[in-house]
C-alpha cells in the first residue's frame, strides 16, 4: 500500500525545550494513525509540522508524496486540518461558511455551492444549513468544522483532538463521520487523549511522551505489552471468598496464586491458556458449590498501556499545552 504520511527523525525546539526529539512515523493510505499522549507530549507539534504550520529543526517528512518544507504548497493542496476548537465564522450560516471556503479555494462559485450542499447532507446539517453558526450546538459546530476541512476533498486529514468537550452522543456521531471518510480512502492522523477514541478509530496507535514515540502498534498489540489476560471472579458474600480460594487451589497450584480484592469480593487469576483456565476454574467452583455473581476474562486496557508508558492518567477534556 502507498505511504500517505512519512517522517523520520523530526525535531522541533523552543529554546532549551525539545518539543520533538527524533519522531518517526509512517501512515498507510486509507488508514488512521492515532497519536496518544499526555499534555505537552508533542502530539500537536507533530501535527502542525506535518501540516506545514511549523518547520522542523531537524529530520524530514513527506505528506501525500511531497516534502513538508520544500513543497509546502503541494502539501497544503492535499490536506485538511481540524484543530482542537471549531474554526468557523459564527455570524455566517453553515451553508455560507462552506460556500465561502470553497470559493476561496477556487472551486468556482457553482461548484462551491454544490460541494457545500453535499457536505451538509453527509454531516446531517441540512436542517440547520441556513441558520447562523452561533445557534449551533457544540457537536454541530465540530461537524461543520470537519465538513469545512473536506471542502477540497483532501487526501490526508489531520484531526487534533477533534472531540474535545463534546458529550458522548456527539462524539460518537463525529467518530462515524470520520470512519465514513476513511472508507472513502482518506488517510487520517488523529491526536487524542480519549482512550476509547483511539481504540475505536485508529488502525495503529503511537504513544507519545516528552516529544518521543514511546510505543507503537495496534490497540491489541499495545495491550499485550502491558501484561497477560486475567480471569476475574466475583462472589456474593465475604464468606464466599475463602471458599472460592479453596476451590481454585487445586487448579491454580502451578500458576500465580489469585489476588483478592476483599472490598469488591473478587479474585483475579492471571491466565496463559484462556480456554483451559475458564473450563477448569468454572468446573472447580461448581463442584464445591461456590456461587458466582460474575465470571469474566479481562484484558489490559489502553488506559493501562498509557499509564505504564507515561506514568500519567489520561485527562481527556484538557486541551494540550503547546
Amino acid at each position: 500500500m502507498e505511504i500517505a504520511i512519512q517522517a523520520e527523525a523530526l525535531e522541533k525546539r523552543y529554546g532549551e525545550t525539545r518539543a520533538l526529539a527524533g519522531v518517526g512515523l509512517e501512515v498507510r493510505a486509507g488508514t488512521v494513525l492515532g497519536l496518544l499522549g499526555p499534555n505537552g507530549a508533542g502530539k500537536t507539534t507533530t501535527v502542525r509540522t506535518l501540516a506545514t504550520l511549523l518547520e522542523p529543526d531537524g529530520g524530514w517528512a513527506r505528506v501525500a508524496g511531497y516534502d513538508v518544507v520544500r513543497q509546502q504548497r503541494e502539501v497544503r493542496r492535499r490536506i485538511g486540518l481540524a484543530g482542537q476548537y471549531a474554526a468557523v465564522d459564527e455570524l455566517l450560516s453553515g451553508r455560507e461558511n462552506l460556500t465561502l471556503l470553497g470559493t476561496l479555494l477556487k472551486l468556482g462559485r457553482r461548484a462551491a455551492r454544490g460541494r457545500a450542499d453535499e457536505l451538509l447532507a453527509s454531516f446531517e446539517l441540512e436542517h440547520a444549513a441556513d441558520r447562523p453558526v452561533r445557534t449551533y450546538s457544540g457537536g454541530m459546530r465540530r461537524r461543520l468544522d470537519l465538513a469545512a476541512c473536506l471542502i477540497a476533498a483532501p487526501e490526508v486529514l489531520f484531526l487534533d483532538e477533534p472531540t474535545t468537550g463534546l458529550d458522548p452522543s456527539s462524539r460518537m456521531v463525529l467518530w462515524q463521520m470520520v470512519r465514513q471518510q476513511v472508507a472513502q480512502g482518506v488517510t487520517v492522523l488523529l491526536t487524542t487523549q480519549y482512550l476509547e477514541e483511539a481504540d475505536y478509530l485508529a488502525d495503529r496507535i503511537m504513544v507519545f511522551g516528552s516529544g518521543q514515540v514511546l510505543a507503537e502498534g495496534t490497540a491489541d498489540e499495545l495491550k499485550r505489552k502491558v501484561g497477560q489476560e486475567w480471569l476475574e471472579i466475583a462472589v456474593p458474600t465475604d464468606e464466599d471468598v475463602p471458599r472460592a480460594l479453596a476451590a481454585l487451589a487445586p487448579v491454580t497450584v502451578s500458576v500465580e496464586a489469585p489476588t483478592v480484592d476483599a472490598q469488591r469480593r473478587t479474585l483475579a487469576l492471571r491466565v496463559t491458556d484462556r480456554m483451559t483456565a475458564i473450563s477448569h476454574c468454572s468446573a472447580a467452583l461448581e463442584a464445591q458449590g461456590v456461587e458466582v455473581t460474575d465470571f469474566a476474562l479481562r484484558r489490559p486496557s489502553l488506559d493501562d498501556v498509557f499509564f505504564q508508558l507515561t506514568g500519567e492518567k489520561t485527562t481527556a477534556s484538557t486541551p494540550e499545552e503547546k
